[in-house]
């Protein structure tokens, strides 16, 4: 019995490490893959706490080795997106200016019923009064109300209201993502001038670009301790 019990305090304290070391996300935060890791940790954990037979070191061995990859993991999702987006997926527009997109609800195995209650979850219980509704990849629900249904309003301060803009990633971790500027309308011209004025001279400089609807920039500088936002001319905001 005692053996049994300096094994699972061994296992717990090597198991909690582990996922201190892992990062500090929540179950309903996690990417699918590190959901995956940390259920397969799990078992291997008990299996040595329940098992005097199995050598302490086969348990402690595998978990390890699983740290070691959700490293890799991580470090080659920073290096490319195309893996990023293997391994995590994309989020995904469910409700839009132009309603309900069925398409995507479909792609995530999504009934209305599901879109219905994570809106709930975002205190939100009118579609008329969503203006964006975007499913994360770690299946959370992020909901643009549209302008002027958040109390205080600016139709009650009788002040101009301008339209909600949905911002699209134009750059993220020094790699262009063609889609999106495909789907903007922009050009390299209007990326490089909009670096300029960030005193930033290459794209793989860029942390973070983005731009929405309005022409409203926010970029970042890998090595910047702050960020920028500025609003720039922009036409295309009708494309998406």
């Amino acid at each position: 019995m005692s053996i049994m019990l300096l094994r699972s305090i061994i296992i717990y304290l090597f198991v909690l490490v582990v996922i201190r070391l892992m990062g500090k996300r929540q179950v309903g935060e996690m990417q699918p893959f590190e959901f995956v890791i940390t259920l397969i940790i799990a078992d291997l954990a008990c299996i040595p706490m329940a098992e005097l037979a199995v050598p302490l070191v086969h348990g402690l061995v595998p978990i390890f080795a699983l740290l070691i990859l959700h490293f890799l993991i991580c470090f080659f999702s920073r290096k490319s997106m195309k893996l990023r987006y293997v391994l995590s997926g994309r989020p995904a527009i469910l409700i839009s200016p132009r309603g309900i997109n069925y398409k995507e609800l479909k792609k995530l195995n999504m009934t209305l019923d599901d879109l219905i209650e994570a809106m709930r979850g975002c205190d939100v219980f009118n579609i008329e009064d969503v203006a964006y509704a975007i499913m994360e990849t770690n299946g959370k629900m992020c909901v643009i109300k549209k302008a002027g249904i958040e109390p205080p309003t600016r139709e009650d301060t009788k002040t101009e209201i301008e339209p909600n803009g949905l911002p699209v990633n134009i750059i993220m971790d020094g790699s262009l993502l063609k889609e999106n500027v495909t789907l903007t309308g922009i050009d390299e011209k209007f990326i490089m001038d909009v670096l300029k004025k960030a005193n930033l001279k290459k794209i793989k400089d860029v942390l973070l670009f983005t731009l929405d609807n309005n022409g409203n920039c926010f970029i970042q500088g890998k090595n910047a301790s702050e960020y920028l936002t500025f609003q720039v001319p922009f036409a295309g905001g009708d494309r998406w």
